[in-house]
């Protein structure tokens, strides 16, 4: 709580959000497409805008509400707050890899790759909760990294036991409306708009993508974000 505090302290708007929430859910054994994932999700949010919202409230009684706060939607609550909004979802992507962890409320994007560099370096990288799991069930072995590494993917690597590859889906893995679920989840709480990808497959239709923009629309989202694969 005073971390928050700390943080929302004499700014009108700031953006308090979520990073590494892929690996929450590894961590806990959920997996991302799954519903206990979509409740952890809003319950996460639910009580970073509570708290945030509190310490916005303490700062509005020391030094006074926000500009037009008057007519907002703090006002209709009858809630004094110091901040015109509290919450966000960053994509957090330069960060989060300095972090060691997932960008944002993304799922994990691959699990074995080749991360390109600056300065023309090609630095293979494998996922090191993905690796300790591969090492606990026994799978860790050079060409079962391999042939993730193709696709980036577990969830095709009949080596990997059942359990890991259900543990850990990538982007491509999960379906348009379980990306949407998890994003509509966290937009509840959040005032600003929500950074999430919806990743749809190579021969997807037109029309596939229309829809996922309109399912959003529907379900409340302030944004979506469309990726087709090899667009």
């Amino acid at each position: 709580f005073d971390a928050i505090t700390r943080i929302v302290h004499a700014n009108r708007k700031i953006g308090l959000g979520v990073m590494g929430f892929a690996d929450l859910l590894v961590d806990l054994g959920i997996p991302y497409d799954a519903p206990e994932a979509v409740k952890l999700g809003e319950t996460l949010m639910q009580r970073i805008r509570v708290r945030a919202e509190q310490a916005s409230a303490r700062l509005a009684q020391e030094r006074g509400v926000f500009p037009n706060w008057e007519g907002s939607l703090a006002h209709a609550r009858g809630v004094a707050l110091r901040n015109a909004t509290v919450t966000s979802i960053a994509p957090t992507g330069t960060i989060s890899i300095l972090a060691g962890c997932a960008g944002g409320i993304e799922p994990f994007f691959a699990l074995a790759f080749v991360r390109h560099v600056l300065d023309g370096q090609r630095l293979p990288e494998t996922n090191p909760r993905f690796e300790a799991a591969l090492r606990a069930c026994g799978a860790l072995r050079p060409e079962v990294l391999a042939r993730v590494m193709a696709t980036g993917s577990a969830r095709a690597v009949a080596e990997i036991p059942d359990p890991v590859r259900r543990r850990f889906p990538t982007a491509f893995d999960i379906a348009p409306e379980r990306h949407l679920d998890i994003q509509q989840a966290f937009q509840r709480h959040v005032d600003n708009a929500v950074s999430k990808t919806i990743n749809l497959p190579e021969d997807a239709a037109h029309e596939d993508v229309a829809e996922a923009f309109l399912e959003g629309w529907r379900i409340g989202l302030k944004g979506v974000t469309i990726y087709r694969s090899g667009s």
